[in-house]
């Protein structure tokens, strides 16, 4: 069966979703890169999968949906996603839209992804 970027997405964001953090870390390549104005750029596997920790001890009650989840090339696939959340400490709500571009290597592992934010 041939690759699909997009099915992998569905399968990474539900690991997400479910704080499978395992799960998540099989998703990425060692020398993985992780772009995002609102986390920051983050390089490496464990720099990703700690900064994936972090921001879930802050904002333990996220609530993410998929709009739309497209391939976009062999190996690439681009996601129309939507957050809220709220603090855990300030009790501030978080509410973010935007697009992922995620980047398979040849084993299906992220090697990229770029996060723009589309907040109206």
């Amino acid at each position: 069966m041939p690759f699909d970027p997009a099915e992998h997405v569905r399968i990474y964001h539900a690991a997400i979703n479910a704080l499978d953090f395992p799960a998540i870390e099989a998703f990425f390549a060692e020398d993985a890169v992780y772009l995002s104005p609102g986390t920051g750029d983050t390089v490496g596997r464990d720099a990703i999968l700690s900064a994936f920790r972090q921001y879930f001890e802050t904002y333990p009650d996220q609530r993410a949906w998929d709009d739309a989840i497209e391939a976009t090339g062999p190996r690439s696939a681009r996601a129309v996603w939507n957050i809220e959340a709220t603090h855990a400490t300030t009790g501030e709500r978080l509410s973010r839209r935007g697009t992922e571009t995620v980047e398979f290597d040849s084993e299906g592992r992220i090697v990229r992804i770029e996060v723009e934010d589309r907040n109206p």
